[in-house]
């Protein structure tokens, strides 16, 4: 199975129009991937290629239109190329003449808190020694100087990005299981899904679990007690879909955690401790509060959609129907978010953690309380507290 995009390293090549950042992009994965011109704005919108990068693993390279595109499309192609770092895990910043061409954007990802490489490009055409210098002096980082043609530095560069690719291993599962637990998945099958498989949540969870060394058993809600009954003690942990929470609750031996593959995926791509305090916002919610449901998924709603059908009705039901809502999709997401009084986001299994926490930054600048799908009916059906995570 592929590694999904969300999984993947996120790095973003920025810089001028023509320093070379399609080229290099071809350079680094030894292949034509990127369309390459002396045209100035050959790339105009934010192109995305997932691929396996030697000696890094499974990555994204996101090729973005120049810094000083220009007229009213290069300003349009500019917020496109500035949304892109919201999703970026590390940021390649390319020059060929004077630090004056990335210091802004240094700057930006510095306070955005994105790793960056610095990269002088062309170096079989000009000495490239000066620039270095001045580098090291204005940002106290060495630069790596690269030849698209030559292949000078390329594998300097490479090698720096596998550090980032090292860095990235997280848990889904994190300190709840333990190997040689005995761990019992809930899965009702998702309408949404592909006829034949799981949701992308339940395969990674699994996978994760046998790779850990756990006992793994996935049951639908209707074998749950009949599964609970063949065992011989009751198993260190149940993770259930959120959604029959209601129906695996009263089943749950009092010696066994229960967590939910949405709150696990909470930690694992966003902010827990944040949901589940932002959580106690739906008490205060009024029969005029707005609340934003943010779906990371792009495909078209269901009758039996959690997110635009399920989350919502539970809601109106406790606090009236004109309860307002709003509804993004993929990648969308308000700047502004002052006018709602709750933002509730998806699971993110198709989104990386970059992104989540971003949206996460600007919940908590802004001053208004995001949770997630899983925590929200958790505190709905009042067992938040007794959920683990």
């Amino acid at each position: 199975m592929k590694t999904v995009q969300a999984e993947r390293l996120h790095i973003g090549i920025f810089g001028p129009t023509n320093v070379g950042k399609s080229s290099l992009i071809n350079a680094l994965t030894l292949q034509d991937v990127a369309l390459v011109s002396a045209t100035a704005g050959t790339t105009t919108d934010p192109v995305f290629k997932s691929m396996e990068l030697q000696g890094v693993g499974p990555v994204v390279f996101i090729d973005t239109a120049g810094f000083d595109d220009t007229g009213e499309l290069g300003e349009k192609r500019l917020e496109r190329t500035k949304k892109v770092l919201n999703r970026v895990d590390v940021a390649i910043l390319v020059m060929t003449e004077s630090i004056d061409e990335i210091r802004d954007w240094k700057t930006e990802l510095e306070n955005r808190g994105i790793p960056s490489i610095l990269v002088v490009n062309k170096a079989d055409l000009v000495d490239s020694a000066p620039l270095l210098e001045a580098v090291k002096t204005a940002f106290n980082v060495e630069a790596i100087a690269v030849s698209t043609v030559t292949g000078k530095g390329i594998e300097a560069l490479r090698q720096k990005l596998a550090t980032f690719g090292q860095n990235k291993e997280r848990l889904i599962t994190q300190d709840i299981v333990q190997p040689g637990d005995t761990v019992v998945l809930v899965t009702p099958q998702d309408k949404a899904a592909p006829k034949g498989r799981l949701i992308l949540p339940q395969v990674q969870t699994i996978r994760e679990l046998l790779d850990r060394g756990c006992i793994t058993l996935v049951v639908q809600p209707e074998q749950l007690e009949a599964c609970l009954a063949g065992l011989s003690k009751a198993p260190d942990v149940i993770i259930t879909d959120s959604q029959v929470f209601e129906k695996v609750y009263p089943l749950v031996p009092k010696e066994s955690k229960l967590t939910s593959f949405s709150i696990l995926f909470a930690g694992y791509k966003g902010d827990l401790n944040y949901f589940v305090r932002s959580a106690h916002a739906i008490a205060s919610l009024k029969p005029d509060s707005r609340v934003l449901i943010a779906e990371a998924c792009t495909h078209a709603p269901i009758e039996e959609d959690i997110g635009t059908v399920k989350i919502p009705m539970m809601l109106k039901k406790r606090f009236g129907e004109s309860l307002q809502f709003d509804f993004v999709r993929g990648h969308d997401f308000p700047t502004d978010l002052v006018n709602y009084d709750l933002i509730i986001q998806c699971g993110s299994c198709m989104v990386n953690r970059r992104s989540v926490l971003h949206r996460v930054a600007q919940a908590e600048e802004q001053g208004v309380p995001m949770t997630n799908y899983g925590v929200t009916l958790a505190f709905l059906q009042d067992i938040l507290g007794r959920v683990s995570y």
